[in-house]
């Protein structure tokens, strides 16, 4: 529907245009022009007479009755009928809205999908070169954060490996070590220790053990006497707690595994000065302390092990009673 159109007729006294007229009648008679030309007759569209906002659905009438209220129409898209018009306030709440406070976000209509043309007054040059200073800022700002991120990350580990160094090797032997060294492969080797350390504790050299044991006990059957003999009836769920199978997703685990690898040279100092303090050469003794740790360590973990598989492997439901007592299988059965 066009928002007005014009009828014209034109009545000419040789055809016209009404053919069902008489031709005696006054109309047709009597003028010195060859035709007639009716008034115009304008036919709107009803949205243009009674405007309403498709936000606040106020009208023209309410506006006029409410002095506040008074705001600029607008038609901002190709939309018609209820549509078409809305207020020049209540479609900058929606597109602020839409925006979530980034204003270089593009709007469109809901309806007809039509691109909003939002224009702006112009500004000075400096607050223009200032708000082009912010939007590279703003774009920037990501990688900036990672950037910074993956640096820390990196020199933590730098300062981290060095620090291991000077703990293994000792710190006169240790400081030798690193001013010999080439500069690009201290750049390299320093960060890379704390990650070995990570990569070798996820190796759980524990549970293979178990199954190796698990698998020929006949073979080492004192071992039994120490670790405890495997149960006759196996559960799926028993055999996962013997191979300790846990799951690094879980983020405790996650965090044990990340400290435990990271205290791991600290210990072994510690553990080497303590039992193997004949030793002369620090690094052998940090050596043979780390080596005691993890052997220790791993054997208390392999009884841990072994002793919730066995207790998993013999566990029992037991019979509900009346005063909600577990009773044992065989009283109940003699009872009925």
């Amino acid at each position: 529907m066009t928002d007005s159109e014009e009828i014209r007729v034109d009545l000419s006294s040789d055809s016209p245009t009404n053919p069902e007229a008489p031709p005696d009648t006054p109309s047709n008679q009597g003028h010195g022009d060859s035709s007639i030309q009716l008034p115009v007759i304008q036919r709107q569209d009803s949205a243009d007479i009674r405007r309403q906002c498709w936000v606040c659905f106020m009208t023209d009438e309410d506006d006029d009755h409410d002095n506040d209220h008074s705001d600029e129409w607008v038609k901002p898209c190709r939309c018609r009928g209820s549509a078409k018009w809305v207020h020049q306030s209540c479609l900058q709440k929606w597109i602020d809205e839409k925006q979530k406070l980034n204003p270089s976000v593009n709007v469109s209509c809901a309806q007809c999908q039509t691109e909003y043309i939002l224009v702006f007054p112009k500004s000075g040059t400096l607050v223009y070169i200032i708000e082009l200073y912010d939007k590279i800022l703003y774009g920037t700002s990501p990688f900036a954060a990672a950037t910074i991120v993956i640096g820390s990350i990196y020199w933590s580990a730098v300062s981290y490996g060095a620090l291991t160094v000077l703990q293994v090797f000792g710190q006169e032997e240790g400081k030798a070590i690193m001013e010999g060294a080439d500069p690009l492969m201290l750049l390299i080797g320093l960060p890379s220790i704390p990650f070995m350390l990570i990569i070798g504790k996820l190796f759980r050299w524990e549970d293979q053990v178990l199954r190796l044991w698990k698998n020929h006990y006949e073979k080492v059957p004192w071992l039994g006497y120490v670790i405890g003999e495997p149960a006759h009836d196996v559960r799926e769920s028993a055999e996962k707690i013997l191979l300790g199978r846990d799951s690094y997703s879980d983020p405790i685990s996650s965090t044990r595994l990340f400290c435990g690898a990271l205290i791991l040279p600290t210990v072994s100092t510690l553990f080497g000065r303590f039992f193997f303090s004949s030793v002369q050469s620090h690094f052998k003794r940090s050596l043979l302390g780390g080596m005691t740790f993890i052997l220790a360590k791993g054997f208390i973990r392999i009884c841990l092990r072994q002793q919730q598989y066995i207790r998993h492997s013999k566990r029992k439901v037991m019979n509900y009673n009346d005063v909600n007592q577990p009773v044992d299988k065989s009283t109940s059965t003699e009872d009925h």
